[in-house]
């Protein structure tokens, strides 16, 4: 029941991306890699598809060997219970102070940290990295001769503190900590062990490379929206914390001005995310029979590619979160430049600056402006999506993701 898999095959070359960073930074990169060489590094989450984290593993990890380093992704398993546990655990370090960790809570996850640990060694690389709290506790269970790192992906800007009072039990002990940003950084830690590194998007992958016009038409078509009507798109999970609702409300308000406009909402049902069928189904709920809302996830054929097609016919991109980690996919909107409109919160403020590639919104009525503005005035529209795309490609692309790793292992 409880088996560990191991995921990241043969991939891009760091030499593909040349035409995008420079063969400067390529050989700066190499050289950096050059010093790890050999050295074994795992990866380990909790999901291998759906979500950014392994998004972003799916792309890095060959890179990583690329260069050099002998990288592995592993993937630990869980009864559908754990994945509920470890879903209370996000939302509550999100910002949740209604959930209460019991004690069953907490032996379930540690006993089936145990039982995954059991499965592999990871005492065996030279360097282990362990992504968000459901595998955190694995450093209990091994005699540890090597340093660990623990990064958390999710906004921790105001935790339930009896939820991180529990975690930092287990990320105490690791030999340093990523988060995004600053403000996610906690107190009670020990802040010598703190590193700031956001995440990044492939923009070679199949969800950020180059389409066609008839590529993107094609895909349209298939789906049923109307490349000559406006567009407004939010890709996201279905998630509490996504404000999926509040995205249906600013369509609606921006359709009482512009009457043909659309709603795409694009989105993957992942593995550990038991929650997000319940959301899928609240969603549909408060669409109704409004056929210019149009939902769409890997359940009816949804892909990178797709994804990359909506992204790059939209008039607008909305992220409405009420809390964000960081957020890919402003970022891979930006980077097809596209003007993202996104609420003020965690890491959309990062990469978002306001008025210049983006908008930052409070509220569903500010967020309705905005997208009016930018639908009646697309040369304003692509000027800002145009800065938008500079700024990921100095700030945010899988290159420099690769080479802040680096640096982090060649001080550790």
């Amino acid at each position: 029941m409880f088996k560990v898999e191991k995921f990241g095959g043969e991939g891009k070359k760091l030499k593909d991306y040349e035409e995008i960073i420079g063969i400067e930074a390529v050989e700066r990169i190499r050289e950096k890699g050059e010093a790890l060489k050999g050295k074994s590094f795992a990866n380990v989450n909790s999901t291998a598809y759906g979500g950014g984290v392994a998004e972003i593993l799916h792309n890095l990890i060959p890179l990583m060997r690329d260069v050099g380093l002998d990288a592995e992704w592993l993937v630990i398993e869980g009864v559908d219970e754990f994945f509920n546990v470890t879903k209370s655990f996000h939302n509550a370090l999100q910002g949740n102070k209604e959930l209460k960790l019991t004690e069953d809570m907490k032996k379930l996850y540690i006993e089936t940290n145990k039982m995954n640990a059991q499965d592999f060694d990871l005492s065996s690389f030279d360097y282990v990295l362990i992504h968000d709290p459901q595998p955190a506790p694995l450093i209990d269970f091994y005699d540890k001769k090597q340093p660990w790192i623990w990064r958390c992906h999710i906004d921790l800007s105001d935790p339930n503190r009896e939820f991180w009072k529990f975690l930092r039990g287990f990320v105490e002990k690791y030999d340093r900590y990523i988060f995004h940003m600053e403000d996610y950084v906690q107190s009670d830690l020990d802040h010598s062990k703190v590193v700031i590194m956001p995440p990044s998007i492939d923009p070679l992958s199949e969800k950020n490379m180059e389409l066609s016009e008839s590529e993107v038409l094609k895909i349209l078509e298939r789906f049923d929206v109307d490349p000559e009507k406006p567009i407004i798109t939010q890709v996201s999970r279905f998630d509490p914390w996504k404000g999926i609702f509040d995205v249906i409300d600013v369509y609606r308000k921006v359709k009482e001005k512009i009457p043909d406009a659309q709603l795409l909402l694009v989105g993957v049902m992942a593995h550990d995310d038991p929650e997000g069928w319940v959301y899928f189904e609240k969603t549909l709920r408060k669409i109704g029979e409004d056929y210019d809302v149009k939902v769409l996830t890997n359940l009816i054929g949804v892909h990178a590619k797709e994804v990359n097609a909506f992204q790059r016919a939209s008039d607008v991109v909305l992220q409405m979160s009420t809390r964000e980690g960081f957020g890919l996919t402003v970022t891979e909107a930006m980077w097809k430049e596209r003007p993202v409109i996104g609420r003020a919160v965690g890491g959309i403020r990062l990469q978002i600056v306001d008025g210049e590639t983006g908008f930052l919104v409070r509220d569903v009525n500010e967020a309705a402006e905005k997208a009016i503005y930018l639908i009646k005035n697309p040369d304003a529209a692509k000027e800002m999506g145009e800065k938008a795309k500079e700024r990921v490609k100095q700030n945010f692309i899988i290159t420099k993701h690769l080479e802040r790793y680096l640096d982090l292992l060649n001080s550790t």
